[in-house]
């Protein structure tokens, strides 16, 4: 399709916009399969390796502390070179991750294998990337949909990924592998489909064409506007929502695997609840993206905050109870979503075109270094007062989203038409 037709024809112009939400969703997919394992077996591995449990959250946190290093980094990247190469180098630096926890299991090396896991954080960093990729060409009534289309995509590899640990161990004894490191090879065959995917079919690059159309338009002194008013406050107030949703859901996520091994569940059964939880966080986002493009974005929030809240209070008097835990994380999940969905659509429509990229990679900064923050708390406060103390401190998080909502509304500015 010659780019300038792209550019002249509106509704090419959709055509390309769904084409690349397909391509971004089938990237989800992969990675969303490539994530699982680390997430079920992360921190069972830290703990295997260091011979402490104080240190099981270690894995988790290195993880998004890995995803923080390289957010901005990325999200220059793509500013410069666009999407297709940002999220390419993401997962190509994952897969040297994962060669080095494989590497760190056999030494028995946790230094080497917290490095690993730091790498894979880069992964990550590109799937947080891709929801934001699938509003370089959204419209003011597609945004959060499009956006929660892509999150949604992660469900079938998310869910599935934690539930090959059964077959990945069996495959990798098979192969003299290390122990816990078998469902890894699942984690490669899909990091390395993901960069075929994004090389080969992620064209044209949907913010380098989003630029070109805002440059433009705006040389040919467009009558509407293109891009919006700058709300500095509401975007601010967007990457705490995100941020404190993404570090309640991390400190409680992380130590759920370690609790219920203590209290005699099977590793299948850990495997079953993260899943579990992980469709949570992924399967209903379309609706949380509807309902934010109809209701607004910020009671959305909101709802997400109430869904925290009640999972954490689950999570509390239901802690001796496998059953009752796997619920509280599924309502965890739910949260996660509406709240991410929703301010990740506000962070971008709070945000002039030439500050968003940069306020995007900042979110993901933020919120990666909260989730790293709250995965090593978790581990010091589940030895020192337990689970449902864990889950009790974290809401004092929610407290402060929901306290601070009225922020959402501040800033002026009209609503932009087409690209911004």
């Amino acid at each position: 399709m010659p780019e300038p037709e792209v550019l002249a024809d509106e509704a090419r112009l959709a055509g390309v916009r769904r084409r690349v939400v397909l391509v971004l969703s089938l990237g989800q997919v992969l990675g969303g399969l490539a994530f699982g394992a680390t997430i079920s077996l992360g921190a069972v591995l830290a703990a295997d390796v260091s011979g402490d449990d104080a240190f099981s959250g270690l894995a988790t946190a290195f993880v998004t502390l890995g995803t923080a290093a390289v957010a901005i980094p990325l999200a220059t990247l793509a500013r410069r070179s666009g999407r297709r190469i940002a999220l390419t180098s993401g997962m190509l630096a994952a897969l040297v991750g994962v060669a080095l926890v494989v590497v760190a299991a056999d030494l028995r090396s946790f230094p080497l294998l917290l490095l690993g896991f730091a790498l894979i954080g880069a992964g990550q960093a590109a799937n947080l990337q891709s929801r934001f990729a699938a509003t370089d060409l959204a419209t003011d009534a597609s945004r959060a949909r499009d956006l929660s289309v892509v999150v949604w995509a992660t469900t079938v590899g998310a869910v599935l990924g934690p539930n090959l640990v059964g077959p990945g161990q069996a495959l990798g004894s098979m192969l003299g592998m290390p122990p816990l490191t078998g469902p890894y090879l699942f984690t490669v065959v899909a990091q390395v489909l993901a960069v075929a995917l994004y090389l080969a079919a992620l064209r044209p690059d949907p913010l380098l064409l989003a630029q070109r159309i805002v440059a433009r338009r705006a040389a040919g002194g467009a009558a509407r506007p293109i891009a919006r008013a700058d709300r500095p406050v509401a975007a601010r107030y967007a990457i705490l929502a995100v941020a404190g949703a993404h570090g309640v859901m991390v400190a409680v996520m992380a130590m759920t695997p370690v609790h219920l091994l203590h209290h005699g569940a099977t590793i299948e059964v850990v495997g079953l609840t993260i899943s579990l939880h992980i469709a949570g966080m992924y399967a209903l986002s379309p609706v949380f993206g509807v309902l934010a493009d109809r209701l607004g974005r910020a009671p959305i929030v909101l709802a997400g905050q109430a869904l925290l809240a009640a999972s954490l209070l689950v999570a509390a008097s239901g802690q001796e109870s496998s059953a009752l835990v796997t619920v509280a994380l599924v309502l965890l999940g739910l949260g996660w979503s509406a709240s991410t969905v929703a301010g990740a659509a506000l962070l971008t429509e709070s945000s002039a075109e030439e500050l968003r990229t940069r306020r995007q990679g900042r979110s993901d900064l933020i919120m990666s270094l909260v989730g790293g923050a709250g995965a090593i708390l978790a581990g010091l406060v589940l030895g020192w007062i337990g689970y449902g103390g864990l889950a009790l401190a974290a809401l004092g998080i929610v407290s402060v989203v929901v306290l601070l909502s009225p922020l959402a509304r501040r800033g002026g500015g009209g609503v932009a038409q087409g690209i911004s």
